[in-house]
């Protein structure tokens, strides 16, 4: 009986959900009885097949402030349309306030050509052949934001057609 439960815990807890932290920073207010030391977590989540989420946690503690930025990711998730060869259907720009982020489909064989927190996003969205570049800030959070921004405005070629009421046959005209 013992043996049934525990195994049925183990299964609640095993998930697709990857989580990658991109930055700790240690972070102070200035109060009124000195300095008050808290910490700050960027962290990706994503399942690999399609879905990724950018989170920020703030907590006195590391982990907890991993436990907030995860639980933060997970509520900001964002729908990646992936193309059979794991790339994305189009190019893309996303802006994160001073970040840029530029994306182009790749050749299957390419690999994930990104620098920095974008190829974090990239890589838990589940995208394996993609050309990406980080334009005007290296803040880690803002280009995080940005290439969430910049797959959350791809489009299929099904829904570009149904929105034009068109065949898909026809966009390639």
């Amino acid at each position: 009986m013992a043996n049934r439960r525990k195994e049925a815990r183990t299964k609640e807890k095993k998930t697709d959900w990857q989580e990658r932290v991109v930055q700790i920073r240690r972070v102070t207010k200035v109060v009124k009885g000195g300095k008050k030391l808290s910490f700050r977590a960027i962290v990706v989540v994503g399942n690999e097949k399609g879905q990724v989420g950018v989170g920020v946690g703030k907590a006195g503690d590391v982990i907890g402030a991993v436990k907030k930025g995860v639980a933060d990711g997970k509520k900001h998730l964002v729908d990646v349309p992936l193309t059979r060869s794991y790339s994305i259907p189009h190019p893309s720009n996303g802006i994160g306030g001073g970040a840029k982020v530029f994306m182009r489909p790749a050749a299957p064989g390419t690999g994930v050509i990104a620098g920095g927190a974008v190829r974090t996003v990239l890589e838990l969205a589940g995208v394996r052949n993609v050309l990406a570049k980080q334009l005007g800030s290296n803040n880690p959070l803002n280009n995080a934001r940005a290439a969430a921004d910049a797959l959350a405005s791809l489009r299929t070629f099904t829904e570009v057609a149904e929105e034009r009421d068109i065949p898909v046959e026809n966009l390639y005209v």
